[in-house]
C-alpha cells in the first residue's frame, strides 16, 4: 500500500479590507473580506518541509492591501481577477489561484433629506460575493449574494407530502414563508474580452430572485427556488448556472386558545432552530464544464 499526497492548497483567509476613495468632499467606501488560495507544485513543503516555492500567506495578505492602493478596487470581480492573475503570473510554481471576496454593504446616512458625503450606516447582514479562479490562462467567475432575507405572509403552501409513523406535520394551503437566501451564479467561460457588467448582472439577478419569491404561488420552497434560477438564466445568457441554498425559516401560528383568543394567522412563533434546508441547482443544458470551479460548487452543496 502506498501513501500519497492528495489535492492541496494554501492561502490567507478573511483579510479585512476597507478603502475610502476621497473625491473631494464626497467619499466612497468599500468594505471587503478577501480570502486567497493558491495551488501548484507544492509537494516539497508537505513532504520535506522545503518552503523554497512557498509564497508566504503574509505576503498574500500584503498584496491585497497593496493592490487596493495601487488602483481603485472597483467591482469585486475585477479586483479578484487582478489578484488571481498576479499570483499565477508572478510565481512559477503556482498554477491556480482562487480569490473569494465578500462585500459588506454600507448606506449613506441621510441628513436633512440628503445623503451625507462621508457618514455611513451598515446595511445589514446581506453580502455580495464572488469567487474568481485563474488556471491555465482561463478564468472562472462565480458571483453571488449571501444573506438575502425574504418573507411573504401568504402565497405559500405545503401539502401532499409523504406521511409515516413519525409524521405529525399538518398540510397547509396558507403559510408564512421566510428564508435567508444564498445564491451563486457561474459565468460562462471563456469570459468575454473587455469589462463585464458585473454590477448590472448583480442587480438584475437580485431583482429576479426577489420578484420570483414574491409572485410564485409556492407549493414548495423547492418549486420557488427552481423558478428563481430559471428566471435568472432566461434573463442573463452570459450565465451557465445558478445555485441556491435556502433555509426554511419556519413561522408557526401560536395557539392562543388557552386564553380564549382566536388566531387566524396573525400571531406567530418564529423558530430559529431547527430549520429545513433546501438546495437546488438550475443549469443550462449546454453549459460547459465548470473546470476548477467545480470543487467550489460541490463543496458549497456538501
Amino acid at each position: 500500500m502506498a501513501i500519497t499526497l492528495g489535492p492541496n492548497q494554501y492561502g490567507k483567509a478573511e483579510v479585512r479590507l476597507v478603502t475610502v476613495r476621497r473625491d473631494g468632499p464626497v467619499h466612497h467606501l468599500k468594505d471587503l473580506t478577501v480570502s486567497t488560495s493558491l495551488r501548484g507544485e507544492l509537494a516539497a513543503t508537505h513532504l520535506t518541509g522545503d518552503n523554497a516555492g512557498v509564497l508566504a500567506t503574509d505576503t498574500q495578505k500584503n498584496t491585497v492591501y497593496a493592490f487596493a492602493k495601487e488602483a481603485p478596487v472597483g467591482e469585486i470581480e475585477d479586483f479578484g481577477l487582478r489578484l488571481a492573475r498576479h499570483f499565477v503570473g508572478s510565481q512559477e510554481n503556482i498554477t491556480c489561484a482562487r480569490i473569494k471576496i465578500d462585500e459588506h454593504g454600507w448606506d449613506r446616512i441621510g441628513v436633512g433629506g440628503e445623503p451625507h458625503d462621508h457618514a455611513f450606516s451598515r446595511s445589514g447582514d446581506e453580502r455580495r460575493t464572488t469567487a474568481v479562479t485563474i488556471q491555465g490562462g482561463r478564468a472562472w467567475v462565480v458571483s453571488g449574494i449571501d444573506g438575502l432575507t425574504l418573507l411573504k405572509s401568504t402565497g405559500s403552501e405545503f401539502a401532499g407530502f409523504l406521511s409515516d409513523p413519525y409524521t405529525i406535520l399538518q398540510p397547509t394551503h396558507d403559510r408564512v414563508m421566510a428564508t435567508s437566501l444564498v445564491a451563486q451564479w457561474r459565468f460562462l467561460t471563456p469570459l468575454a474580452e473587455g469589462p463585464a457588467a458585473w454590477d448590472e448582472v448583480y442587480a438584475g439577478v437580485k431583482a429576479q430572485l426577489v420578484k420570483q419569491f414574491a409572485v410564485v404561488q409556492s407549493l414548495a420552497l423547492q418549486q420557488t427556488l427552481y423558478h428563481m434560477g430559471k428566471a435568472v438564466l432566461e434573463e442573463f445568457p452570459q450565465l451557465a448556472e445558478v445555485r441556491l441554498s435556502a433555509p426554511n425559516k419556519h413561522h408557526f401560528v401560536y395557539d392562543l386558545s388557552p386564553f380564549g383568543l382566536e388566531n387566524p394567522g396573525e400571531v406567530f412563533h418564529a423558530d430559529d432552530r431547527p430549520y429545513g434546508l433546501i438546495q437546488a441547482t438550475v443549469t443550462r443544458s449546454d453549459a460547459p464544464d465548470p473546470g476548477p470551479a467545480r470543487d467550489l460548487q460541490q463543496g458549497w452543496l456538501a
